[in-house]
């Protein structure tokens, strides 16, 4: 199991409670306002998405929104960049193939 970070030479990282969200059927925790990616990391969750033209599975790659990786669908919307969306009780978060869809 991967632990919380908790100290950095340059960034702060402000540990929040830990709650509850939902990973596609299973109840997971995390710490509130970290990472959604870094959340389901330290709970072994390594394959976040798939590649739309190869179907490769994609992880936790660049962690500062430059890449697609991470793209994610949290609360039914697709896209999400879980490397920066901060992670909140209650959260449904589901892996997407390629680009997602808009419902």
């Amino acid at each position: 199991m991967y632990d919380y970070i908790t100290r950095h030479p340059i960034l702060e990282f402000k540990r929040g409670k830990k709650v509850k969200f939902h990973f596609e059927d299973t109840e997971l925790e995390g710490y509130e306002n970290q990472p959604i990616a870094a959340a389901l990391h330290a709970a072994g969750i390594k394959v976040l998405s798939f590649s739309d033209k190869y179907n490769r599975p994609r992880g936790f790659f660049c962690a500062v929104g430059k890449c697609s990786s991470c793209l994610m669908e949290v609360n039914g919307r697709p896209n999400v960049m879980v490397c920066m969306e901060p992670l909140r009780a209650g959260m449904r978060v589901k892996r997407q193939k390629g680009r997602g869809k808009s419902r």
